[in-house]
């Protein structure tokens, strides 16, 4: 007997027919002879809905009474699966996060996990229940509700998994299984068999959002088997591991893209020691992510630099910058928000020169100008302008070797075993 967990999006569970589909889907797995752990996520565009409610009523809302409410949506998803399996006849028990042992920081909206106590989880596995877990949601040593930010159901799923000793973690969603880029955007991408976790956590953080960031960090550091495939088929799904066997003649795994990319120039500084620490600190210490830096070169002892964040926390980096042209005088300051980063990825990467050459290369041939850069050992980063992103993807889609003949498949009510 296996110990799996099963994670299933809010597209997976978007109705009651979907949740019924996902219920069959668990009592076979029980059928086949193994426990099962269910993590879910709110149904279709629940917590969407909950946010344009809140915002509604009050556009600051706070983060305590927000937790309080995006805590709802799984909820809801956990108890009505649960009625479903034991429609099937089955033994099923639904579980809070707190209930299930997730304790958290003293963080609302974003809250990392601090430590899981899975007893409750255990006992009603060893009763012979399956147990239905709310994804995204913990609580504070001192009792306070908290959430893990959005996609942190994966992050649920994973870290539960390691915390019970799961023999699996699979994460069903509505495509079956990892692409090498958005199969929305190319319908000949090719599905991967098997990816590293170190190539899944670029793709990730680059913007492939088939598995969120965090949850493949907590995989690759508890070496949990992560299972990406479909709710809607059976077909075999992508298998997120520590090494995988290079195919032949595919050096880039994977293209990714961004479309939420602010750039901010500050223009005309004094090129003396600590102006790069002065203004980064500053930034974290606002709470802002930066991504790319990039200074140019000095003339009459002033320089140039740029940097990208997220467009959401574009605002509040230009604001604390103009606080800083009191003590860190500056010419002028620019941003622009019409930005994509695109990205390649592959571990074939390092030892394969002129990957990133190529990547220029056919940007260039497409008429689109390149920004910003970024590389590492099995990534290259372009930022360029928004309007080119999808014939710039499927440009280099086709230019490492990545196209199929095969369609993809994306969602559906198909049910064909």
């Amino acid at each position: 007997m296996s110990l799996y967990v099963m994670k299933f999006g809010g597209s997976s569970v978007g109705d009651i027919e979907r949740m019924q589909r996902v219920a069959r889907r668990i009592v076979e797995k029980q059928d086949e002879g193994h426990q099962c752990v269910v993590v879910v996520s709110a149904m279709g565009d629940t917590t969407d809905d909950l946010i344009d409610q809140a915002m509604l009523l009050n556009p600051n809302p706070p983060a305590r009474e927000m937790d309080m409410l995006m805590t709802t949506g799984e909820q809801i998803s956990m108890s009505l699966l649960s009625m479903a399996i034991h429609q099937l006849g089955r033994s099923a028990v639904s579980l809070t996060g707190w209930q299930a042992g997730f304790r958290t920081e003293p963080v609302h909206g974003k809250a990392r996990i601090m430590d899981i106590v899975p007893e409750r989880v255990q006992g009603a596995l060893q009763q012979g229940n399956i147990v239905i877990v709310a994804g995204f949601q913990g609580m504070t040593e001192e009792g306070e509700i908290t959430t893990f930010g959005r996609g942190g159901s994966d992050t649920t799923a994973v870290a539960l998994a390691a915390a019970i000793n799961a023999d699996v973690c699979e994460i069903y969603t509505d495509v079956d299984g990892i692409y090498s880029t958005d199969p929305r955007i190319v319908k000949c991408a090719r599905k991967l068999k098997e990816i590293s976790y170190d190539e899944m956590l670029e793709l990730a953080n680059l913007g492939a959002a088939v598995l969120h960031p965090r949850a493949v960090e907590y995989a690759k550091h508890h070496q949990v088997k992560l299972v990406v495939r479909s709710s809607f088929n059976y077909n075999e799904g992508t298998v997120v591991k520590e090494e995988t066997s290079m195919e032949q003649g595919v050096v880039v795994s994977g293209i990714a893209y961004d479309k939420n990319v602010a750039r901010i120039s500050i223009l005309g500084v004094e090129d003396v020691p600590g102006v790069l620490a002065t203004v980064f600190g500053a930034l974290a210490g606002a709470g802002v992510n930066v991504d790319i830096i990039v200074q140019s070169g000095v003339q009459d002892g002033k320089a140039d630099f740029s940097f990208t964040t997220s467009l959401s926390e574009s605002g509040q980096a230009l604001q604390v910058i103009k606080d800083l042209r009191s003590t860190l005088p500056y010419r002028e300051v620019t941003s622009e928000d019409n930005l994509v980063k695109v990205s390649i990825v592959g571990a074939g990467m390092i030892s394969h020169p002129g990957v990133a050459a190529e990547m220029f290369d056919v940007i260039s041939k497409q008429g689109v100008s390149i920004k910003m850069v970024s590389t590492s050992e099995i990534k290259t980063s372009c930022v360029i302008e928004g309007g080119n992103l999808e014939q710039v993807v499927r440009a280099l889609h086709t230019a490492y070797n990545l196209d199929t003949d095969a369609q993809v498949f994306v969602g559906g009510p198909q049910e064909r075993r």
